[in-house]
């Protein structure tokens, strides 16, 4: 295997045009679009969701069918605080973060010993079993009608989250921001670079000293942290939760949006992501039976042209406009 040096590796982490565009154009969307900022608020929280899947499957090529467990347990837990009276929102984002930390920590050494079909069939068979108990157990999760009432406290004590949902755009765009740059972080250190080691060359890495799962466990505490916060930021945004947040579609939802936006790097997020949801909203109101047809269509063509996904296909179609890197 030819491997690239440490510092090509990193440079492709530095700050670039693109970055800036993507949050100038989020910006922009809460002025000009200011009717669909629900919208773009769960938008904004499944970036968040995929982000935590691409530090995943991305760098540690950990794939998982049962990454909706942690988002679920977030939104929960959000939930369960704001019914008890615990409603500062910031401390309950961290709460939920922390408790979807906590059980991957808990799982992360066991499944992470496993590789491949029977790793993606074991977190499948966790996810499932999950949703079924959360399902049976009516007392915590309401069942089929979820958990409805929630109501938080105005952010900071001054911002009212109020009906239109400019508050809740602002306020998960700001996590968005938080949190990617502590990715971007995480990704860029020696860290992150052994997860690339140990998603190319498993086999390699431990010959030549590394230790494989416990890096694999680290970097799913820190991938079920960020979904957990993104699921108490579904809860808050909505003032509800329900199963679906645990449920197998939210899980196969992500890997798609990736995939579809370009798997590693930590930019196919920001294109994957609003170009599903979008797709699927408006395509759906103009015939609810054809939008899976649609994102069929797109996701064959994109995986056609490689890993990359719409990423890689933006960063040519770029070079060949303006004749230089992007």
């Amino acid at each position: 295997m030819t491997s690239l040096p440490r510092d090509s590796i990193l440079a492709r982490h530095h700050w670039h045009v693109g970055e800036l565009a993507w949050l100038a154009a989020a910006g922009a969307c809460y002025f000009i679009f200011p009717e669909y900022l629900a919208l773009g608020t769960s938008v904004l929280v499944m970036v968040l969701l995929v982000l935590s899947y691409d530090l995943l499957l991305g760098f540690a090529g950990v794939l998982s069918l049962g990454h909706a467990v942690f988002f679920g347990l977030g939104a929960f837990v959000a939930g369960w605080l704001a019914l008890a009276g615990w409603t500062e929102p910031l401390s309950v984002v961290l709460a939920g973060g922390l408790a979807a930390a906590v059980l991957a920590a808990l799982l992360g050494p066991f499944v992470l010993r496993l590789s491949g079909l029977p790793l993606m069939m074991v977190t499948l068979a966790f996810g499932v079993l999950v949703f079924e108990a959360a399902h049976k157990a009516t007392g915590l999760t309401g069942g089929d009608d979820g958990l409805s009432g929630i109501q938080f406290a105005p952010i900071f004590g001054v911002f009212d989250w109020g009906l239109g949902g400019a508050t809740s755009y602002l306020y998960v765009l700001a996590w968005v921001v938080v949190l990617f740059l502590v990715l971007k972080r995480v990704v860029s250190s020696p860290f992150g670079v052994m997860l690339q080691g140990i998603r190319e060359n498993p086999a390699r890495m431990r010959v030549i000293g590394n230790r494989v799962v416990p890096h694999l466990t680290l970097a799913y505490v820190l991938s079920g942290a960020v979904a957990g916060i993104a699921g108490a930021l579904f809860t808050q945004a909505n003032a509800f939760v329900g199963l679906g947040v645990f449920a197998l579609d939210t899980s196969v939802d992500v890997l798609v949006m990736l995939v579809l936006g370009g798997i590693g790097g930590l930019y196919g997020a920001f294109v994957g992501v609003p170009v599903y949801m979008l797709l699927k909203h408006f395509s759906s109101q103009w015939n609810p039976y054809s939008w899976m047809l649609l994102i069929g269509v797109l996701l064959i063509a994109v995986v056609l042209q490689g890993r990359g996904g719409l990423i890689a296909i933006l960063q040519i179609a770029a070079r060949r406009t303006f004749g230089s890197k992007t």
